[in-house]
């Protein structure tokens, strides 16, 4: 009995340095296969899923587009008009903001003494606002991290009208209560569609002012859109539409196979 005790033990004795080594390597060598197979599987599973039928959205495969609409509902629900985002003093803003695109505002004959905002209230009863009268309402400003899709941001600071006062200056509360608001340029090359919750966020402007200047052409003049909880591809420049709608409205990048709230 006393033989096999001591056989048991000698049999459990502690692995040496180089025994150990070899058992950790062999153990993160097969977990690193096991799970680039998986990884290499779902990819290949995803590449080769059927693309999601277009419309007002397109270009995604079809799982990816049912993952995207799960996490709208998510911080739809947990992202409300309670989440404001990180403010910071003038002095942090950038004194070069940086310009990302200027699709739907390449226009050389645009001219910004011209322009006039058209809100469709109904199919028939389009108002038009003119910048003096913008102007004349409350004036917010704003700096914030402004964060592009692409990967870069920077602490910008924006002033204007808060839209949601904009809304109640022009008695369109009504207009607002439905789900959706639609965005797009004078020319109507970009749009953007916006859940009506973000649209009147206390922190979305109505903006004309960059560094405390009137805002310059390649930044969206006259008038352009700051929703600070939401991708840069959302914020859009150069407004010449605003409408109301009960269902989704047209959105440039979603029609790309982008998601379509791009929200922070």
């Amino acid at each position: 009995m006393e033989n096999q005790t001591n056989q048991n033990e000698e049999t459990k004795k502690e692995l040496t340095v180089e025994q150990k080594i070899k058992r950790r390597n062999f153990i993160s060598f097969s977990t690193f296969f096991v799970l680039g197979g998986a990884t290499y599987g779902g990819w290949k599973w995803l590449y080769h899923a059927p693309e999601e039928t277009a419309g007002i959205t397109a270009g995604a495969r079809k799982p990816l587009r049912r993952a995207l609409n799960k996490t709208e509902l998510f911080f739809r629900k947990f992202y409300s008009n309670n989440h404001e985002l990180k403010t910071y003093p003038k002095s942090m803003a950038a004194k070069n903001v940086r310009v990302n695109s200027d699709i739907g505002i390449d226009d050389e004959g645009f001219k910004p003494e011209n322009w006039q905002l058209a809100v469709v209230k109904s199919k028939n009863d389009v108002l038009k606002v003119t910048m003096a009268e913008i102007k004349a309402l409350p004036k917010t400003e704003l700096v914030y991290d402004f964060k592009c899709v692409e990967g870069w941001d920077q602490i910008q600071h924006w002033g204007g009208v808060k839209f949601a006062d904009f809304i109640e200056h022009f008695k369109l509360d009504e207009q607002a209560k439905m789900p959706y608001i639609g965005m797009e340029t004078p020319n109507g090359e970009y749009y953007v569609g916006l859940e009506s919750e973000s649209a009147l966020h206390p922190q979305t402007l109505l903006a004309y002012e960059m560094n405390g200047q009137p805002i310059e052409l390649e930044h969206g003049a006259p008038l352009r859109l700051i929703i600070p909880v939401k991708y840069g591809i959302k914020n859009l420049k150069r407004i010449g539409k605003i409408s109301f709608s009960n269902q989704r409205p047209r959105d440039y990048w979603a029609e790309q196979g982008y998601d379509y709230y791009s929200g922070l």
